[in-house]
């Protein structure tokens, strides 16, 4: 079962890795959406707390941006994406957040016919480097979820707005505030000039 995700207190250190002679730094790039528990190897290690998305990356590496070309996707400032079709819609995370993230080992997805409101955590991802969770970015309920992702989880790294799709849902919930991909790329420049 994957740990429990924890609030941001800013009195705790974040434990990281080293590899050879660079050492890691908390990215504050991704700021909302997962909530990284720091690990190192395959050892859990005690229960730090770090930032919403902020998992563990080294400061000379920066996570991948890119758009899948759908002009009906939307974005969530939590880095979640959002691709409807009628009332209903398929749900990922964007490639920013997954090369931030880090390689997915571990999904742990929600039941068919689960519902959620607004910004209530649906989904958690399990990476080599930290567990974060992926927030419902409209009131919804789950009609599909990826059974590919309990064999194949790096799906999410390695086709993040495709084959990597997290749930398809059906959502009542206005989506009107969501940011299309010109937005969303404007978001992250935001979020890394406030490194």
């Amino acid at each position: 079962q994957a740990p429990s995700a924890r609030p941001l207190d800013p009195k705790l250190n974040t434990h990281t890795k080293q590899t050879s002679c660079h050492s890691f730094k908390m990215s504050s790039v991704l700021r909302t959406a997962l909530r990284g528990v720091a690990r190192v190897g395959a050892n859990q290690l005690p229960a730090a707390r770090v930032a919403a998305f902020r998992p563990v990356v080294p400061a000379f590496q920066k996570p991948a941006v890119g758009f899948r070309a759908f002009s009906n996707v939307r974005y969530a400032e939590t880095h979640e994406w959002f691709k409807a079709e009628g009332s209903n819609a398929t749900l990922g995370i964007s490639d920013f957040a997954q090369g931030a993230l880090g390689e997915v080992v571990y999904v742990e997805l929600p039941e068919v016919g689960a519902t959620f409101s607004a910004k209530d955590t649906m989904i958690t991802l399990e990476s080599v480097k930290a567990v974060g969770e992926v927030y419902a970015p409209v009131e919804c309920e789950v009609v599909e979820v990826n059974e590919k992702l309990n064999d194949e989880p790096a799906l999410v790294n390695s086709s993040p707005e495709g084959d990597g799709w997290l749930v398809k849902v059906k959502f009542s919930g206005d989506a009107g505030s969501l940011m299309d991909s010109a937005a969303y790329a404007k978001h992250l420049e935001s979020e890394k000039k406030d490194e």
